[in-house]
């Protein structure tokens, strides 16, 4: 679905914040040309609109002590709008959740899970994820190495 309210300009700046979103107004101005101060109104407006929904830190797990990434399908034994938003509910408080999706198919769910190592996923499995009322079948699928992992661009 395209934005009417969104044209050539902002897309520029939204590319620039994707790739830095620590870059400047001012720097965003000088890229694309403008004065800061109509930058600043445009992006203000993309946060307004929900267009920018949020700055974040994209971490290097591999780094710090997670090392370990794992990509849960989950499959729900009873399909309705309650048991699926308590499903969401619940895994929205789980930390080792890092992304979720609902997706088509055998399963339901699809999460990628980060932990420190597989006494700490196996735990995370059986005292958290399997304890939400309704889950069905959990099939863990655990990522060996990352050859890209990047933001979709605009």
């Amino acid at each position: 679905m395209h934005n009417p309210t969104v044209d050539a300009t902002d897309l520029a700046i939204l590319r620039l914040l994707q790739q830095d979103a620590k870059i400047t107004v001012r720097e965003i101005a000088q890229h694309i040309h403008l004065s800061v101060t109509p930058v600043h109104a445009r992006i203000k407006r993309l946060e307004e609109q929900g267009i920018i929904k949020q700055y974040v830190a994209v971490i290097d797990f591999g780094k710090l002590d997670n090392t370990l990434m794992v990509i849960c399908y989950v499959s729900l034994k009873e399909h309705s709008k309650l048991t699926g938003s308590n499903f969401i509910e619940a895994i929205m408080q789980m930390s080792p959740i890092v992304e979720c999706y609902n997706i088509s198919g055998e399963f339901d769910f699809m999460l990628k899970v980060v932990n420190t190592n597989m006494e700490a996923y196996y735990d995370f499995h059986v005292n958290q994820l399997s304890q939400i009322p309704n889950v069905g079948k959990v099939q863990s699928t655990f990522v060996m190495g990352v050859i890209k992992e990047v933001q979709r661009s605009i």
